[in-house]
């Protein structure tokens, strides 16, 4: 039977009880309708996942937590997306499937083309949402470590905050090189990948980030949606340097 896996954003230890999410609780019980003594997976983002088993007192549901398992499902590949803001659904979909394929963290880019524009509120908003769906997603891939999601930021900000030694891809239709290529020559260092908005990187933007060290790489002759770019950028990585070969 597949077991249904649940994130606890506290420390697990096997033996003791812990309190389940409201809204995994109540889609426990009420949409998929499980019962005291269900067994579930539980897993807390620190690495390995636990045995467990549902418990129910009254409205309130739990968990006790049984047998740990060290087990990883991580990619070897150290990939952070630089994504411009996308709208609505297109944004959701690109943290739920980059998620799945193995990404390691999301930084979204308040671009000068994004149509989304937020303030301090909204951007937090933005982010716990944006996190829960890649929570969500982790649940349902069997990742047992949540990619960070950071708040919405400019590009600077995005580009000050990356790691020295990574290797830095613009995706471009007109790049000077191929994804593959810049793959095969990436292997061993983080790899950091810059997406545009939906009416891509502004001039400046592209001149900015080529200065700061960014390769702009082609994917083939055709132009890709926001949400089809990264996702496929991040699929031929992974094929070529992480853990699809």
């Amino acid at each position: 039977m597949r077991l249904t896996r649940i994130f606890v954003g506290q420390n697990l230890v096997s033996g003791k009880g812990v309190g389940i999410p409201e809204q995994a609780g109540l889609h426990l019980t009420r949409v998929l309708r499980l019962d005291a003594g269900a067994p579930v997976t539980l897993f807390d983002g620190t690495g390995g996942e636990y045995a467990a088993t549902l418990e129910r007192d009254g409205k309130k549901v739990w968990a006790r937590v049984g047998e740990f398992t060290a087990g990883e499902r991580e990619s070897p590949l150290d990939v952070t997306l630089l994504q411009g803001v996308a709208r609505g659904e297109r944004m959701d979909l690109i943290v739920q499937k980059a998620t799945e394929l193995g990404i390691a963290r999301i930084v979204p880019v308040l671009a000068e083309r994004s149509v989304v524009k937020a303030d301090a509120k909204q951007r937090e908003r933005k982010r716990e949402h944006w996190q829960a769906v890649a929570i969500a997603a982790c649940e349902q891939c069997w990742r047992n470590r949540v990619p960070d999601v950071s708040d919405p930021r400019s590009l600077g900000d995005a580009i000050a905050a990356l790691a020295p030694e990574s290797a830095r891809c613009l995706l471009s239709a007109d790049g000077a090189e191929t994804l593959t290529s810049f793959a095969t020559r990436s292997r061993g260092k983080p790899v950091v990948l810059l997406i545009g908005p939906e009416g891509g990187t502004a001039d400046n933007e592209d001149r900015y980030a080529r200065a700061n060290g960014f390769v702009a790489c082609r994917l083939g002759p055709r132009i890709l949606r926001t949400e089809t770019a990264g996702l496929a950028a991040l699929a031929t990585l992974q094929a070529i340097a992480g853990d699809f070969a």
